[in-house]
């Protein structure tokens, strides 16, 4: 049974950071492309940061030079650094991993970031 499991959300004030972890497990980890993606209420899913099994990020561009993406291969866990945060980074933050050759997806139950002062 494969599970995504993401911690530490919260309630932070404009300016502070947070780190995001998601720990895999039924996978073989190394073999997975790994991503954060956020949705805000009333807005559709999107791309925060992406890994590739090599260690290649991207990043989209309301996050770039604040947000870093990284994974420890041996813990099977993704992390979100985030720093500089704003109140329109506030949504749930998902995990998501893919096995692009074999056409696997699998998603987190999601982790609420809450930016407000």
């Amino acid at each position: 049974q494969v599970q995504l499991v993401e911690s530490g959300g919260g309630l932070v004030q404009p300016g502070g950071s947070l780190r995001l972890s998601c720990v895999a497990s039924g996978i073989i980890f190394s073999t997975y492309g790994m991503a954060w993606y956020r949705q805000a209420p009333g807005k559709q899913r999107e791309l925060v940061a992406h890994i590739t099994i090599g260690g290649i990020t991207n990043y989209g561009d309301s996050v770039k030079g604040r947000f870093t993406i990284s994974r420890g291969n041996a813990r099977h866990t993704v992390y979100l650094q985030m720093n500089s945060l704003k109140p329109e980074d506030t949504a749930v933050y998902y995990c998501n991993a893919e096995h692009i050759r074999l056409k696997y997806n699998y998603w987190g139950q999601g982790t609420q970031v809450t930016v407000s002062s």
